[in-house]
């Protein structure tokens, strides 16, 4: 469900001015559309490299960032505010995206009719909170943001995450506000076109990682690795 899309060859027109039909329009835009998101992955991959370089060569603050990045955690430079949106709950409640404070949030961009790395996810992140220190759990909130609102309603969501862990967040909205959110986080996804049966939507497995302050701190990059994953955590929640 995260890496193949349609491909829609270029049709050639011989010079001349031909009005595609709806069905071609429509093919185009998404082929438009993809291309954006790969050129946004692109972007993401370069931020995340010059992240990496500037972090390896910052001065200590008391932290072991190349213990920290061989577990895939990569922290920014300097935190990055949320925009003030509203989203929904799986209960149906008002959520200021910015208010998500008090704890450390890890933010899955994902939805419920994934087939693979959604599901696959959920359950690491369910075992890593099982491996981590009392202390360390209870500070941490994982937080399941739908890329697919057209499916994923507050009670889709809450029956999904009750398989792995009904202390999971679900979050979900209108299509814009969720791509607002995923662009000020960098973690691109391509929504889907909901007029195909069974469609299934491109995304991200990395992870978004928000302070107890309510500012993004960094991310954990795909595949996960729990072992490594939770031995570097608890230092990094620590109260400071």
């Amino acid at each position: 469900c995260c890496s193949t899309s349609e491909r829609n060859p270029a049709a050639s027109l011989g010079g001349r001015e031909t009005r595609a039909p709806p069905a071609a329009s429509k093919r185009e835009f998404m082929s438009r559309t993809q291309k954006t998101v790969v050129v946004l992955a692109a972007l993401v991959a370069l931020v995340l490299g010059l992240t990496v370089n500037k972090v390896l060569n910052s001065k200590g603050d008391g932290t072991d960032k190349v213990a920290l990045l061989d577990a895939g955690i990569v922290l920014l430079p300097q935190s990055r505010s949320l925009p003030s949106l509203a989203l929904t709950d799986q209960n149906g409640q008002a959520l200021q995206v910015d208010q998500l404070k008090d704890k450390w949030s890890l933010l899955f961009f994902g939805y419920t009719f994934c087939p693979d790395i959604c599901p696959a996810t959920l359950a690491q992140l369910r075992q890593l909170q099982g491996m981590l220190p009392a202390e360390a759990k209870d500070k941490l909130r994982v937080v399941l943001v739908t890329v697919d609102p057209h499916r994923d309603t507050p009670e889709q969501l809450k029956k999904y995450l009750g398989f792995f862990d009904p202390a999971f967040l679900g979050l979900t909205g209108s299509q814009e506000d969720l791509q607002k959110l995923a662009a000020a986080v960098s973690i691109p996804y391509i929504p889907a076109d909901t007029s195909k049966e069974n469609y299934t939507v491109d995304h991200s497995g990395n992870l978004v990682i928000i302070g107890p302050d309510g500012t993004q701190r960094g991310f954990i990059r795909a595949p996960l690795n729990n072992e490594k994953l939770a031995a570097q955590l608890p230092g990094l929640i620590k109260p400071q």
